[in-house]
């Protein structure tokens, strides 16, 4: 029986007795999780087993989005606080090695903690590039604000990931510095010219484009589409993410539940899909909104199921790591940060 095309959050600690029968009946490609969904290490590990169970597929995708700063789902006391981005690309302006060195360290510590749990997917890195004045919700996630700096220390982070065993999502493509909103919220609009898109955003998403996953943005960029944002844009997915920026592997969407899309859930995930996402994410835990999801998204087939499974492939045994040395590594590393 095919997966369907899409990625569901649930509503808790464990799965619920209609949760447990809708994973079951609609075979999600893969589960991610939330803060609402963590307890304790021993906790996590058995929702993630529960999810693959359930599902039957012992190689299911379990995502969670786990940065570092503040945007990280596992956290004290259980699991250690990680840098911000902007924490690499303050140190990669003192000594450029040192900053793509403590990229590299905090996304392979962060990818131990994951692996202990089952958790094979990190929504890292971001090549989003923001300018002044925009919204704050990239803000301080941010690798810097140039973009051949953005892309190292986005390369840097993928690696650490890799090394551990995890794979990387690259977010928020084709760009989410220059929001002037928070698109959790309502829907921004870009107004840039194209060519300078090309020069800036664009340009830190490129040399990233061998990335396995991407997960799009929820933002119009009127140059391009002043009708859609890139995420249900068939003119932004095909032209900028597929054309100017090369990406061609698994496109899931941002989360379809946030207010900067359109109509019901069930309209959100037909223009999803229908604009060449591979994959639809839908993250609130929401059953029947969860239901909605799955009526309008297809069986994973053809070239969406060719890309879902050369991302999974791409996946690596973890190496070896002296975790406690590697955290003194980067402790020492990010010191050099508050004395600079």
């Amino acid at each position: 029986m095919a997966n369907r095309a899409f990625i569901t959050g649930v509503s808790g600690l464990v799965l619920t007795d209609a949760e447990r029968e809708f994973l079951r009946a609609e075979r999600p490609w893969g589960f991610i999780l939330f803060k609402r969904n963590i307890e304790t290490p021993a906790q996590v590990a058995a929702l993630v087993r529960e999810f693959r169970n359930t599902t039957g597929d012992a190689d299911a995708p379990v995502l969670i989005d786990q940065e570092g700063g503040r945007v990280q789902r596992l956290g004290p006391p259980h699991w250690p606080v990680y840098p911000p981005g902007a924490s690499f690309s303050e140190l990669f302006d003192i000594d450029p090695k040192l900053g793509l060195a403590a990229a590299r360290l905090s996304s392979r510590l962060i990818a131990a903690d994951l692996i202990d749990l089952g958790i094979t997917v990190d929504c890292l890195p971001l090549a989003d590039v923001p300018i002044a004045g925009a919204d704050a919700v990239i803000g301080n996630r941010a690798y810097g604000t140039e973009p051949g700096k953005v892309a190292a220390i986005g390369r840097a982070v993928t690696e650490g990931l890799e090394q551990g065993g995890v794979l990387p999502v690259l977010k928020h493509i084709p760009g989410h510095g220059r929001a002037t909103a928070d698109s959790h919220f309502r829907l921004p609009t870009v107004d840039t010219a194209r060519s300078e898109l090309e020069l800036t955003d664009f340009a830190a998403f490129q040399p990233l484009a061998d990335l396995p996953m991407a997960m799009t943005a929820h933002v119009v960029f009127s140059a391009l589409d002043p009708a859609q944002p890139a995420t249900t844009s068939a003119t932004i997915i095909e032209q900028v993410i597929r054309g100017v920026i090369g990406f061609q592997g698994l496109l899931m969407s941002d989360d379809v539940s946030m207010n900067a899309l359109a109509g019901s859930i069930a309209e959100r995930t037909r223009a999803i899909v229908t604009a060449g996402c591979d994959m639809v994410l839908h993250c609130n835990g929401n059953i029947d909104e969860m239901r909605e999801v799955v009526r309008e998204t297809p069986e994973l087939t053809g070239t969406a199921l060719e890309r879902a499974n050369r991302a999974l492939a791409a996946r690596k045994p973890p190496q070896p790591l002296d975790r406690q040395a590697a955290r003194a590594e980067l402790d020492a590393l990010m010191d050099r940060v508050g004395t600079a």
